[in-house]
């Protein structure tokens, strides 16, 4: 059955809000929490998108007390059973003092732990923002500069995650080294590529494989503002992160993007489409995986099947004007409906599993067969406002915008490309 683009789009937006539920706190959280309850006390603290809304299910879900502390980004806070683990909101992507005032609390809270309690430490994408102290010898203005500029340089998170462990206090495994419990049980929902543990709002509680000279490397390839500061705290040997074996605990990755592509699968084959999955690793520039992702489209609607492509992972932007507005979502996007080039029969969706692409409004967007033309109609010119990063300001002209709020999970970015003949 051939959809008309209507019934596309709406068919595109409730299998991506069937996906994000998937990898939900309430979906993910409950069959990995631990039952019994340690000889002590039980300590909750958390950082990201989704830490209040983990924070809320650990609470109705463990039957014993607990105390604690998360922080999680503006917006993305949700009421919790009682006030006995408090919820405190910071900046993303680039921290304020609320973040450098929760890292400050959770440092005490942990290192006053005995060693009969438990340390539940639960992780989620935006943590590393949410939750930043900076090292000595780096002032807070100095670490907001340098997380901005490798923001906008084109780094990829982990590069820029290397570079915040190894100018954090907080960061890299440091939480869990000052606990005062050698039982730390760390729950992830995975927003990185490769989905490793330690990369995950950077691992507070999570040993770090990196090391300095990796550091200095990434600031050598993209430099840095304040760069004798930095690159003296960069060879300190006192910012090494702890290693691999030096510190205690354990951790679950329990919620992903390849699980969120599994539900978008099952959910299109149960609709009679042939699935197309590139997997959930995808990285580069948004705007020309964008483009490649239009040409595999192309070549994908020559073989006559009703196909959905679809792909995961955490592209980049490279700020071009700093008054822009646009995430990557949208940057992808505008590759894409460039490369197709008002191609029949194809519409596409690109959202952020958090529901916030960038720092706007939007989760994403849609691009169908009319862009181009509903665009030239209204004046503008698409390849024009992709290279002043504007690309929020077209698809909110064409009404394409998709508007979801924040989701409370946060698994990374997720395309689907609808594919008719």
């Amino acid at each position: 059955m051939t959809r008309t683009c209507t019934q596309t789009k709406t068919f595109l937006k409730t299998i991506f809000e069937q996906a994000v539920n998937s990898v939900t706190a309430a979906e993910a959280l409950p069959p990995a929490l631990p039952i019994m309850p340690p000889k002590g006390q039980t300590l909750i603290l958390g950082a990201g998108k989704a830490a209040a809304a983990m924070a809320e299910i650990a609470q109705r879900r463990l039957d014993y007390p607990l105390r604690g502390m998360v922080v999680t980004r503006y917006g993305h806070e949700c009421r919790l059973p009682d006030e006995t683990i408090e919820v405190i909101s910071a900046a993303h992507p680039v921290p304020d003092m609320q973040s450098n005032n929760a890292a400050l609390n959770m440092l005490a809270m942990a290192q006053a732990c005995t060693p009969d309690d438990r340390l539940i430490f639960l992780a989620s994408g935006g943590g590393s923002s949410v939750l930043a102290l900076p090292a000595p010898g780096i002032s807070f203005s100095q670490k907001q500069d340098v997380v901005r500029h490798l923001l906008h340089s084109g780094a990829r998170i982990s590069q820029i995650n290397c570079v915040r462990k190894h100018l954090s206090a907080i960061k890299g495994g440091r939480l869990a080294a000052i606990s005062g419990t050698p039982d730390v049980q760390t729950f992830i929902i995975s927003d990185v590529v490769g989905d490793d543990p330690a990369a995950i709002a950077s691992g507070p509680t999570i040993a770090d494989p990196t090391t300095l000279a990796d550091a200095r490397t990434i600031i050598e390839q993209y430099g840095t503002p304040h760069e004798k500061t930095i690159t003296a705290a960069l060879f300190d040997p006192a910012n090494e992160t702890p290693k691999p074996g030096s510190v205690p605990g354990r951790h679950s990755v329990i919620a992903k993007a390849a699980d969120a592509l599994d539900c978008v699968t099952h959910s299109a084959q149960k609709s009679g489409w042939t699935v197309k999955n590139l997997g959930d690793h995808i990285e580069g520039e948004a705007r020309d995986i964008g483009a490649a992702h239009a040409k595999l489209a192309l070549s994908l609607q020559k073989h006559g099947q009703q196909t959905l492509l679809i792909s995961g992972g955490e592209t980049t932007v490279t700020v071009r004007h700093k008054n822009g507005c646009g995430g990557r979502n949208l940057e992808y996007l505008a590759g894409l409906a460039l490369g197709l080039n008002g191609a029949p029969g194809i519409i596409a969706l690109a959202c952020d599993t958090d529901g916030i692409d960038g720092s706007e409004d939007n989760a994403g967007a849609f691009v169908t067969p009319t862009t181009l033309t509903r665009a030239s109609s209204c004046g503008m010119n698409l390849l024009n406002d992709l290279d002043k990063n504007q690309t929020y300001r077209f698809f909110e002209a064409l009404d394409d915008l998709i508007i979801t709020g924040p989701t409370l999970t946060n698994v990374n970015d997720m395309r689907i490309i609808a594919i008719q003949s």
